[in-house]
């Protein structure tokens, strides 16, 4: 059986406020394109409440390094009271949706996937005396390709939710000046 190590537990982003929810699968799916994951949904549902739409995605990807180590980042989101809003940007009505995001972001290095090592005791023992002092530097280097490739994401994720925080209506609106303080 392959080992999963825990290299990022439960790194967790809230937002509440004004996104899009295509862009952000979008840009969610360009990312692990880019970085060369391949694609694992494991959960995917929408809801529709009085308060809005209720969102609940679970994506898996996973990027082999080697025949015997790979990289999975998991990613739980959960959009709730998602409803559609009309925003002025520019003098142009877009459509935006309005809610809360919750996210969770885990990454593993998962070694031996293939179960090759697992056939006989001495192939187990051999393979952790080779991890344990043989591929420890490379095991390390490949724990650190899933935390930077983890904690891009969620940096990449966190800044497209802000881009959305400077368009909401009530600081779009024009501000009565402060009168300065007289003599």
């Amino acid at each position: 059986m392959s080992e999963r190590e825990v290299v990022i537990d439960k790194m967790r982003l809230t937002y509440e406020g004004l996104f899009d929810v295509v862009e952000l699968y979008k840009m969610i799916d360009r990312f692990f394109k880019e970085k060369g994951y391949d694609k694992r949904e494991r959960h995917n549902s929408e809801r529709v409440t009085a308060e809005g739409k209720f969102i609940e995605l679970e994506l898996e990807p996973w990027k082999k390094i080697t025949d015997y180590a790979m990289n999975v980042i998991k990613l739980r989101i959960v959009m709730s009271d998602v409803t559609e809003v009309v925003v002025k940007k520019d003098n142009v009505k877009v459509k935006l949706n309005k809610g809360n995001v919750k996210m969770v972001f885990d990454a593993y290095l998962e070694t031996d996937y293939e179960n090759r090592w697992e056939g006989k005791p001495l192939f187990f023992f051999l393979r952790t005396i080779l991890d344990k002092f043989i591929f420890k530097p490379y095991t390390a280097g490949f724990r650190k390709n899933a935390m930077d490739d983890c904690n891009h994401l969620y940096n990449k994720v966190k800044a497209f939710l802000n881009l959305y925080k400077l368009e909401s209506p009530a600081q779009t609106a024009p501000r009565k000046p402060i009168a300065a303080p007289g003599p």
